[in-house]
């Protein structure tokens, strides 16, 4: 297989067949200090795209092979959107797909292109890049191609998030000494209230990145999701700590009526008693369970229905 790989089981969307839509070569319009593949020049399009036919071909050989894919996701060594048939293989794909979901990971340097937008209306779940919103902390981390501005990337997602009617995701990745910083948080929930995703996912550096940067602790993270207030919030936990908490049940509901907690919250920091108790909880409906793009939330009840 040339341009599909996997099926890979990712900790946010579940069993997922990846659509690479550069193969040779990075072809991106950031190069984020932080990125899993080697630095190299941003660009604005992709060379040498494959065809919509060929990547059809392959996708339908493997969801024969393996039916229990849970999503079919569109990315690249690089940004997706930059490929030139992206409407023509979004289309392909919903004829093919059944029941899988069809998901793109975008950087969102083109959520200004209305065109790009109406392209995602067609896809079940977008997942949107936004590390920063000030353009100098924005400059330092993704390093865009000349010319993009986080504030209109800014307006595109405002926009955007208006009239998408399926699963928005907004990808928080955090670097030690560049966004981890207060301030940053903080200005950053600001614009989350208003774009409104279905899911935050807040994490760090997993993989050996493209420039000496480093990552931040779960506990740091954990530290820096308290700046994101009644926004559901997946931490993406590095390691686990080494003592778990006894949560009663008032710490349990003071806790999910400040913020609901992903599954990965709970296996990170409850303790087997403390997860008993939640099992209690959700059984005289005190506490709600929902999936939100794949991953597991418990809040509050009377949170969810306050809304």
């Amino acid at each position: 297989m040339k341009y599909i790989f996997g099926p890979i089981n990712s900790r946010r969307f579940g069993l997922s067949l990846g659509i690479d839509l550069s193969p040779e070569v990075k072809s991106c319009n950031f190069d984020c200090l932080y990125c899993e593949l080697e630095a190299a020049k941003p660009v604005d399009k992709i060379s040498q795209p494959p065809s919509v036919e060929e990547i059809v071909q392959e996708v339908e050989w493997l969801l024969l092979k393996e039916p229990a894919i849970d999503v079919i996701t569109i990315t690249s060594n690089g940004e997706p959107t930059l490929y030139p048939d992206l409407e023509k293989l979004v289309d392909a794909l919903n004829m093919i797909k059944g029941d899988k979901k069809l998901l793109i990971l975008s950087n969102a340097a083109t959520i200004t292109d209305l065109n790009i937008q109406s392209i995602f209306q067609k896809i079940d779940i977008v997942k949107l890049s936004l590390d920063c919103v000030t353009q100098a902390c924005f400059q330092k981390i993704d390093r865009p191609l000349n010319g993009i501005k986080i504030d209109k990337i800014i307006e595109g997602m405002k926009l955007f998030s208006k009239r998408f009617t399926h699963t928005l995701v907004i990808e928080v990745l955090v670097v030690e000494g560049i966004n981890d910083k207060k301030v940053e948080m903080l200005a950053l929930n600001e614009v989350l209230q208003e774009i409104k995703p279905s899911r935050i996912d807040l994490g760090t550096i997993d993989r050996p990145p493209a420039y000496q940067v480093k990552a931040v602790s779960s506990e740091k993270l954990k530290s820096l999701s308290s700046y994101f207030k009644r926004l559901p919030i997946s931490i993406i936990h590095k390691e686990m700590p080494k003592i778990k908490v006894d949560f009663d049940e008032k710490a349990i509901l003071e806790t999910l009526r400040r913020r609901p907690q992903s599954q990965s919250d709970i296996d990170y920091l409850f303790s087997d008693s403390a997860k008993a108790i939640l099992q209690k909880l959700m059984i005289t409906n005190q506490v709600i369970q929902q999936n939100i793009a794949g991953v597991i939330f418990y809040s509050e009840t009377k949170r969810i229905l306050s809304k």
